[in-house]
């Protein structure tokens, strides 16, 4: 038995979850790219509240339109 095998399977098993989330994500239209479910996914798993992320993902989405709906940060 090789001793890198555990590490193996935890590293398939991390992609399969990873796998996993990007299709429900896909599936619910989240509209979150793989880099943003990654850094969710590790923050739920550090024990954030997702409700909370959740709600901070919506309120970033909608000062991020006002932002550009007002024309950003274009000069005068």
């Amino acid at each position: 038995m090789t001793q890198g095998k555990p590490e193996n399977d935890t590293v398939f098993s991390a992609r399969e979850v990873m796998d996993t989330v990007s299709e429900m994500s896909q599936l619910l239209e989240t509209g979150l790219d793989s880099e943003t479910l990654a850094i969710t996914t590790k923050l739920c798993e550090l024990g954030v509240n997702p409700e909370a992320l959740a709600s901070v993902i919506q309120e970033l989405r909608r000062e991020m339109a006002a932002y550009n709906a007002g024309g950003g940060d274009q000069a005068s």
